[in-house]
């Protein structure tokens, strides 16, 4: 039962979308700007760097939270499970029509509680990649394809390891859209309108 509710908190925790959120608070319906998309790089390019910086971090943190209540209330292993019920509540909130955004910044937040050198690492990347790129998606879709052999490198293994490829593999699912623009050569720089 213990486990369950903590799953079940997590997802809903997950479900609380910065990137509407934040926007609403200006006045803005995130879903008519931009992308339409209710994630930090849209509102980033619709409302500026202070509420693309708010969202960022607020959905991060909803990983970091998810990942160690899991861990702690359970065990450490379970806290790759509850990071992936944050992912998956935020790709699929309830409280927004199971509408989201596409989960990186959760899933790094994750990744930075459950081992936070392999954590760092990825969000590193996943900045000099936006800083050298101007393309978020890209960096994203990196630190995705790096999200499980790096939790390999410091020794993850088993379930836990599963657990992470299951949240890689959500993420890089949901990216779809973002991958075919890219390949059209039509993707939106974190710049662009």
């Amino acid at each position: 039962m213990q486990q369950v509710l903590t799953l079940a908190l997590s997802y809903l925790l997950g479900s609380i979308d910065f990137g509407v959120i934040v926007p609403r608070l200006m006045g803005v319906d995130i879903y008519r700007e931009g992308s339409g998309n209710p994630g930090a790089s849209n509102v980033l390019r619709t409302l500026g760097k202070k509420a693309g910086a708010a969202v960022l971090i607020g959905d991060a943190a909803k990983g970091v939270i998810a990942a160690g209540l899991g861990a702690i209330v359970v065990d450490p292993g379970f806290g790759f499970v509850t990071g992936f019920a944050a992912v998956a509540g935020h790709i699929f909130p309830v409280w927004h029509r199971f509408h989201g955004g596409r989960g990186v910044a959760t899933a790094l937040g994750a990744a930075v509680f459950l081992e936070p050198v392999v954590g760092v690492v990825l969000v590193v990347v996943w900045i000099v990649i936006v800083l050298v790129r101007k393309t978020a998606s890209v960096a994203s879709l990196v630190a995705m394809a790096l999200y499980v052999p790096g939790f390999a490198l410091v020794g993850t293994r088993g379930a836990s390891l599963a657990w992470s490829a299951a949240t890689a593999a959500l993420v890089i699912i949901r990216h779809g859209p973002n991958i075919r623009r890219l390949f059209a050569g039509s993707e939106r720089s974190v710049n662009s309108g």
